[in-house]
């Protein structure tokens, strides 16, 4: 039996182990995906505890950081980001990476975008940076951050210069949202739903949106983007893809893209 998991906290709603356990259900492999609760301060040690037949951890928030510190090697682009939401076993000890790239840039691809070169993002915290290593590799140029507290943007802004993104920070109460949106080639939004309540028909003015907030659904990103015709990619595109990496790491082989994505739709219909 190999065993994974996803960690973080609060961890109990988590939909790894749905998209992981279909995974390796449809490849044939007797694999074992769980959820552990692991606080920041608790990451060190519990993948120290860790015996041989763990292959690899799903690091949600707030074990990211932590994550990339207790690696032995690390893959450039989680270097950038400054987080790992990917841990795989190796003989030399656990190698870090960041599929949340991967997860922005299927997302968005999923829905059509081919690339551009100027993108917004709202909010400047640990998935914006993500979403600029995304914006790179999309081969966006320049990006505007639009975020309440331009001096709680340091991380993002060396995130930014990292991979290579010309940004501008920008202080949400003075900007001209809707126009700075309809000028852009994609927006993506960071905040929780309720933030964007007054933002949301801005936004929606640019051709792409990616929100990657996923619940509650629909929010007033997704509501506002619908009704303008945009196209829209979600939190859960990013969650699918940035599993797919993840499988893909884990287990050596092709991630069964299709079976993965009925789960999640199974799962969510239960749910709702």
């Amino acid at each position: 039996m190999r065993r994974a998991a996803v960690i973080g906290s609060p961890i109990e709603h988590s939909l790894s182990p749905v998209l992981h356990n279909a995974a390796y259900a449809a490849l044939g492999l007797d694999w074992e995906y769980t959820r552990l609760e692991c606080a920041e301060s608790e990451v060190d040690s519990l993948v120290a505890s860790l015996g041989p037949e763990w292959v690899g951890l799903s690091c949600t928030m707030p074990t990211k950081r932590a994550a990339l510190a207790v690696a032995s090697s690390v893959t450039p682009r989680a270097t950038a980001v400054g987080a790992a939401n990917t841990l795989v076993r190796t003989e030399s000890g656990w190698h870090a990476d960041c599929t949340d790239v991967d997860g922005v840039v299927g997302a968005l691809r999923e829905k059509g975008f081919s690339g551009g070169s100027s993108g917004v993002v709202i909010g400047a915290g640990g998935t914006a940076t993500a979403v600029l290593a995304g914006f790179a590799d999309l081969g966006i140029s320049s990006a505007y951050l639009v975020v309440r507290d331009t001096s709680r943007a340091a991380e993002a802004v060396a995130t930014a210069a990292r991979v290579g993104v010309s940004v501008e920070v920008l202080a949400l109460s003075s900007v001209d949202l809707a126009t700075l949106a309809a000028a852009a080639d994609v927006v993506v939004s960071t905040v929780p739903a309720e933030a964007t309540v007054p933002l949301a028909s801005a936004l929606a003015r640019a051709p792409y949106v990616l929100d990657v907030i996923y619940h509650p659904w629909p929010t007033p990103v997704a509501e506002a983007v619908q009704a303008s015709g945009a196209r829209l990619a979600t939190g859960l595109d990013m969650l699918l893809h940035q599993a797919f990496g993840q499988v893909e790491q884990f287990t050596g082989q092709a991630a069964p893209q299709e079976v993965m994505r009925s789960a999640l739709a199974a799962e969510l219909a239960s749910r709702s």
